[in-house]
């Protein structure tokens, strides 16, 4: 798989392989900055909203509970989805905000589904950095810097991923091309599903931090109908100074509209 394909030839077919479309439309309705990178699987083509900010990394807030998972099962912390997390009686409400409904016990696929960012936190404390790093090396995750010294280095910190590494990512999980069992890739890929209907399943997580004085929000994940998939990662940001009560719901108004343009 082409992982860095010829920008400007991706560009130039786009009108004709899917009819006129504007990637970037949405955006402006949203009154957003951001991207969205794609990747469609059958035809081997990347498409890009801004092909300069598809490079460019930033902290992958809960889509790092995507990996998490996965490192979390292969190394024996937990031993399945179902596996239950105790609360742990208190969390930081200036960081994460005041959630009241993710402050009890809760299985780690619940955690997942709702994006409870203390289960993931508890976990990381037992995976432990060096084994992060070995992992996160191995399956070319990231930018391999550490150096945050807080659980959670995903919300914070010099941590960051590309939305290309992200997609490209993605595929790898699709294809079984990671050094995780393929016991622990099915739970994944189930735990994944956020819609099924009318023959499509969409597999994502969304992910939003608050770094810098910047709100920055993620949906990745990928869909498949038939023999057909797409993978994308929309990012969006704002200055947290700037209201915009839409913000979170613009991660997925936009990617939905981008593939609804694209025939998704």
């Amino acid at each position: 798989m082409r992982y860095f394909p010829v920008i400007l030839l991706c560009l130039l077919t786009l009108s004709r392989t899917y009819g006129q479309i504007n990637l970037r439309q949405p955006f402006l309705d949203c009154k957003v900055k951001g991207s969205i990178t794609l990747y469609d699987y059958n035809k081997q083509q990347w498409l890009y909203s801004d092909s300069a900010d598809a490079l460019k990394t930033t902290q992958p807030a809960s889509t790092f509970k995507v990996i998490n998972l996965l490192i979390a099962l292969e190394t024996g912390v937990i031993k399945d989805e179902n596996e239950v997390v105790r609360w742990v009686g208190s969390t930081d409400t200036v960081l994460y905000g005041y959630r009241p409904d993710i402050y009890h016990d809760m299985t780690v696929k619940e955690a997942f589904q709702v994006s409870a960012g203390w289960v993931f936190i508890e976990l990381a404390k037992k995976v432990g950095r060096k084994r992060y790093r070995t992992y996160l090396e191995r399956c070319h995750y990231g930018n391999d810097d550490l150096s945050e010294k807080g659980a959670d280095f995903w919300n914070f910190g010099n941590f960051g991923i590309s939305p290309q590494n992200q997609v490209a990512f993605l595929v790898k999980v699709f294809d079984n091309k990671l050094p995780f069992s393929q016991r622990n890739i099915d739970i994944l890929k189930r735990v994944m599903i956020t819609e099924e209907a009318d023959g499509h399943v969409i597999r994502s997580k969304t992910g939003w931090t608050r770094v810098d004085g910047n709100d920055i929000g993620w949906w990745v994940g990928y869909e498949t109908k038939g023999t057909e998939t797409i993978f994308f990662a929309t990012r969006i940001i704002k200055r947290r100074s700037e209201p915009n009560p839409d913000f979170g719901a613009c991660r997925k108004k936009i990617t939905l509209e981008v593939l609804r343009q694209l025939g998704y």
